[in-house]
């Protein structure tokens, strides 16, 4: 399993996810900024926690591969971006955070196991304040991987559910025949999302 992460890491690139660039351009769009602060869940090797660090924000970027925050970490960033990210190596189900204004998780979230899926999404909203946002992805029941149990799948109406307590600001169901990041041919399903907590 390592190595398919490091072929993932190796394939994957730097630009950031269109998810979190809408909440951004949301959150720029309500006067002017403060300190934020972000948490990006299941990083990776950090093409948005870099944005944010980019656009001001203090950043917590959690993953549960040593490999990942490394990589993140190896990056040229500035001193001043550096003071401001905190990295954690840790998985879905035991990851801790305060408070936060986002939480953006880019196609991480479905490899929570089922079991532990709904104590995660609860910790996600609970951590959010009023007005803070969650960008990000979960994988729909007809994605190729669908029959995988250690990897979490929603309906539409399941992932539409789980947005009760939030404005809906973007949800996207994509369904596609396309390849992954390896170039390895797949069937997609997936929701793209952002969310304003009420």
């Amino acid at each position: 399993m390592d190595s398919d992460w490091t072929r993932f890491y190796d394939a994957v690139g730097s630009e950031p996810r269109a998810t979190l660039l809408e909440a951004l351009r949301r959150f720029e769009g309500e006067g002017e900024p403060r300190d934020r602060f972000g948490v990006d869940l299941g990083c990776g090797t950090g093409q948005d926690t870099v944005e944010l660090l980019r656009r001001g924000w203090h950043v917590l970027a959690v993953d549960g591969q040593d490999e990942a925050i490394d990589r993140l970490r190896a990056l040229g960033l500035s001193e001043d971006e550096r003071g401001r990210l905190e990295t954690r190596v840790s998985r879905f189900e035991t990851a801790e955070w305060p408070a936060a204004d986002l939480v953006n998780s880019s196609f991480a979230l479905p490899f929570c196991l089922p079991s532990d899926f709904p104590a995660v999404w609860g910790r996600i909203v609970s951590s959010l304040r009023s007005g803070g946002r969650f960008s990000g992805h979960l994988f729909g029941d007809r994605d190729e991987w669908s029959n995988e149990d250690d990897m979490t799948f929603q309906t539409r109406a399941g992932a539409e559910a789980l947005l009760s307590g939030f404005e809906v600001e973007l949800f996207d169901e994509i369904e596609e025949d396309s390849e992954t990041a390896v170039g390895e041919p797949k069937h997609w399903h997936f929701f793209q999302i952002v969310a304003r907590r009420f």
